[in-house]
């Protein structure tokens, strides 16, 4: 079949890609990006997994789908494309991390960075209509990222955090035993007063790490984003 991804995520996913859920969305998908405003381009769908190969994967940061605004999605879970204003979750993730490790707030939203250093920025569904949040929900991105993260749970040695309700319910697919799982809150303004701010996931993840043997995510971004092979 054809490459998707180029790296060896295609490998792990190949049954899912083969199979029946994904011919339906692959369908469904074509007519989206057709007829209606789709994000992220269509080239940056799997983003997320080319920028962290699966054997590179520590740490999963899971969101729910992609940005629905103009220009914002870049096929990763939280990050805006540079030049784009930070939306409201990722302010406060920077808030928190200033919290927790005393990194001041870079200007951009472009967390490449993390993703190179074994953060899997994934969302749940990696598409969506302009305006219209969880528009493609239901329709097998599941089934794919729902395999993505019991292939990671399986493998080991992985940092899950999971902000919010919708993350959370991902929890049973993750083995504990081999695993580690961080929660609180979502990072929105709508709840992060509620026990995000002060839950401290950065200095969290590198202390699992540690313990995992595994080297520490350095979570500063730089204050220009790397733009070398978007």
């Amino acid at each position: 079949m054809k490459t998707l991804i180029h790296n060896d995520w295609q490998t792990v996913l190949a049954p899912v890609f083969e199979g029946p859920t994904y011919a339906r969305l692959h369908q469904f998908l074509k007519q989206e990006y057709q007829t209606q405003t789709i994000y992220p381009e269509m080239h940056h769908i799997f983003q997320a997994f080319e920028w962290t190969p699966f054997e590179a994967v520590k740490v999963v940061i899971l969101g729910q789908d992609p940005y629905h605004g103009p220009n914002q999605a870049v096929g990763a879970s939280f990050a805006v494309a540079p030049g784009i204003a930070l939306p409201p979750s990722l302010q406060n993730i920077y808030k928190e991390l200033q919290s927790d490790l005393g990194y001041p707030p870079v200007t951009h939203g472009y967390l490449k960075s993390w993703a190179q250093q074994g953060v899997l920025l994934l969302n749940a569904v990696l598409t969506v209509r302009a305006g219209q949040a969880n528009s493609h929900r239901g329709q097998g991105w599941e089934e794919l990222t729902d395999a993505a993260i019991a292939a990671l749970s399986d493998r080991g040695r992985v940092v899950f955090i999971l902000w919010g309700s919708s993350a959370r319910a991902k929890t049973s697919l993750i083995d504990q035993s081999k695993n580690a799982i961080i929660t609180s809150p979502h990072p929105s303004p709508l709840s992060a007063y509620r026990g995000f701010f002060g839950s401290k996931p950065f200095s969290k993840t590198n202390a699992l790490l540690t313990q995992m043997g595994e080297r520490p995510i350095n979570w500063q971004l730089p204050a220009q984003p790397d733009l070398s092979n978007q």
